[in-house]
C-alpha cells in the first residue's frame, strides 16, 4: 500500500509540473496533495518494514481490493485541495471512475478545469488501466478469479498456483507495450491536428479504455477531423484486445495472434455490429457530416465512422462519444445497451463480462445438446484447441450469473433512489461494466452529476466490483475468508 501511494504521489508531481507550465493556479494544491500522499506512503513502508513480504492468496485479495481503495482515497486530494471538485462525494466518484477506467464524470464544465487537474484525471485512467492489465494477466489467474486461470499458462511470465516472482517480469513487459502504445498515439494525434496537451490526455484515456476527455463534447469536438477519430478507433481496438497478444506480435509470433479464438470473435463482433448499426444510421438517423467530403460520400463515411467509433468505444468500454447514440433510433438504443454487457478481451484494459467468457458460455450451452443425446459421453469445452477444465467453466458460469444478479440489484437501488427505469438500468450496466455513458438522464451528452449523493457512492461501488472481477471484492464480505484455517 505504501509503495502504491509513492507511485501515486509521483504521478501527482507530474501533474503539478504541467500545472506550473500552464500557470493554471493549481500547482501548489497538487504539489501539497503529492507531498501528503507520499508522506503517508513512506510512513506506511517504514512501520511495516519488518513484516514478512510473502504474498499468498488471501493477501492477494486484500492487496487488490484495498489497493484500489487506497489509491482512490489519495487520488481525491488534488480535486479537494485545488477546489476543482470541493465535495467529497463528487471527488470520490470522479476518482473511482478514473482508476476503474469507467469514464463517467460529474464535472459539468470540463474545459473550465485547470490543465494540471485535467492531466491528473487522465493519469488516474492510465494508472488504473495498467494496474488492470497486470492484475488480469499476472495475479487474477493465480487467484482463480472468474475463469481467468486460462491465462496462467498464456501470460509471458507467471506460472504455478501462487504469486510468482516472475510477475515482475510480466509487469515490465506489459508496461513497456502500454507505454509505447501511449507514446505512438500521442504522436499520431499531434500530427493529425490535436494540440499536444489534448493528444497526451486522450492517449492516456484511450489506452486505459477510460474515456475522460479534455472537452465538454468529448470526441465530438473533432467531428470535422475524421483522421483524429480513426486514430482513436485504432488504439481503442488495440486497448480492448489482450495485451499478451501484443507481446506475441512484437515477438514475431503473428500466427498465434491470428489463431486466437477470442481475438477472432472480438474482431468479428466489431465488424458485424458496425455493419448492422451503420445501415440503420444511414437510412434512419442523422449524424454530423464532414465538410471534407461530397454530400453523398460524406453521409456514407460519416455514418460508418460514427457507428464504428461508438461500437468500438462501447465494446471496449472506453466511453468516448462522437454523437448521442441513444438519440439515433429506439432499436440502436437497445442495441448499444446490449453491447454494455459484451466487454473487450480478457487481459485488456476493457471492462465488462469479456468476449472470452461469452464464448465459453455459448460453447458450453451448445455442447449441452450433445450431452443430452449422449448421456455417458464426456464432451469437454475446448478453447484455442485446448480442453478447458470443468471447474473453470463452472467459475465462468457463476461469474455470469453473479454479474447479472448484481446488475439487477444495482438497477433496483438506483430506481429506489428516484431514477427512472431507463436511467436506472443504464446507470447500473454502465457502472458495473465500466462503460461510462449510459441511458436516459445519464446519456452520452449528459453526465452523472444529477445522481443523488447515495447514488454516486453506489455507482462507485459497482465500478469497483466490475473492475476487479466481482469475486475479488465480494469474497472479502464472506465470513469464511476471515477465519483462520
Amino acid at each position: 500500500m505504501g509503495l502504491l501511494l509513492l507511485c501515486n504521489g509521483f504521478f501527482m508531481i507530474l501533474a503539478a509540473v504541467v500545472s506550473g507550465i500552464y500557470e493554471d493556479g493549481a500547482t501548489l494544491d497538487i504539489t501539497l496533495a503529492a507531498i501528503v500522499t507520499m508522506l503517508v506512503g513512506v510512513l506506511s513502508m517504514f512501520y511495516t518494514r519488518q513484516h514478512k513480504k510473502e504474498v499468498k492468496r488471501k493477501e492477494g485479495y486484500i492487496i487488490v481490493t484495498f489497493g484500489w481503495l487506497v489509491m482512490s482515497a489519495s487520488g481525491m486530494l488534488p480535486y479537494l485541495f485545488s477546489g476543482a471538485i470541493p465535495d467529497v462525494t463528487n471527488a470520490f466518484f470522479e476518482t473511482m471512475s478514473g482508476y476503474t477506467t469507467t469514464g463517467a464524470s460529474i464535472v459539468d464544465d470540463i474545459e473550465a478545469l485547470p490543465e494540471g487537474i485535467l492531466l491528473w484525471r487522465s493519469l488516474t485512467h492510465w494508472i488504473g488501466g495498467m494496474g488492470i492489465i497486470v492484475l488480469a494477466i499476472a495475479i487474477l489467474p493465480l487467484l482463480g478469479i472468474g475463469g481467468m486461470q486460462l491465462f496462467a499458462a498464456e501470460a509471458p511470465g507467471p506460472s504455478g498456483d501462487k504469486l510468482h516472482p516472475r510477475i515482475t517480469d510480466t509487469a515490465k513487459r506489459l508496461w513497456l507495450i502500454y507505454f509505447s502504445y501511449t507514446v505512438a498515439e500521442t504522436i499520431l494525434l499531434k500530427l493529425a491536428g490535436m494540440s499536444f496537451f489534448d493528444a497526451i490526455n486522450h492517449s492516456l484515456a484511450t489506452l486505459s479504455t477510460g474515456g475522460f476527455s479534455t472537452k465538454n463534447a468529448s470526441m465530438a469536438y473533432w467531428n470535422d477531423q475524421p483522421l483524429i477519430q480513426y486514430i482513436v478507433i485504432l488504439f481503442m481496438f488495440l486497448a480492448g484486445s489482450n495485451f499478451v497478444l501484443s507481446y506475441y506480435a512484437f515477438k514475431g509470433r503473428v500466427q498465434k495472434v491470428i489463431m486466437d479464438e477470442e481475438f477472432k470473435f472480438y474482431s468479428i463482433f466489431i465488424v458485424c455490429f458496425t455493419i448492422v448499426a451503420s445501415l440503420v444510421v444511414y437510412f434512419q438517423a442523422n449524424v454530423p457530416v464532414s465538410d471534407f467530403h461530397p454530400m453523398v460520400l460524406g453521409k456514407v463515411e460519416s455514418a460508418f465512422r460514427h457507428t464504428l467509433f461508438q461500437v468500438v468505444s462501447v465494446i471496449t468500454t472506453t466511453g468516448f462519444v462522437t454523437a448521442d447514440f441513444t438519440s439515433w433510433t429506439p432499436f440502436l438504443t437497445i442495441f448499444f445497451f446490449g453491447l454494455f454487457f459484451l466487454g473487450g478481451s480478457a487481459g485488456s484494459t476493457a471492462g465488462g463480462i469479456k468476449v472470452m467468457r461469452h464464448l465459453l458460455i455459448i460453447k458450453n450451452g451448445l455442447l449441452e445438446f450433445k450431452r443430452t443425446l449422449h448421456i455417458n459421453a464426456i464432451i469437454p469445452v475446448r478453447y484455442n484447441n485446448k480442453t478447458v477444465q470443468e471447474n473453470i467453466v463452472y467459475n465462468i458460469i457463476a461469474f455470469f450469473v453473479l454479474y447479472m444478479l448484481l446488475f439487477i440489484i444495482g438497477s433496483l437501488v438506483l430506481g429506489a433512489l428516484g431514477l427512472d427505469f431507463e436511467s436506472a438500468v443504464g446507470g447500473a450496466a454502465s457502472s458495473l461494466g465500466n462503460v461510462g455513458p449510459a441511458l436516459g438522464t445519464l446519456n452520452p451528452l449528459a453526465n452523472f452529476n444529477s445522481l443523488p449523493a447515495l447514488g454516486k457512492w453506489w455507482c462507485g461501488f459497482l465500478m469497483l466490483l466490475g473492475r476487479l472481477e466481482l469475486f475479488t471484492v465480494l469474497i472479502l464480505f464472506s465470513p469464511y475468508f476471515w477465519k483462520r484455517i
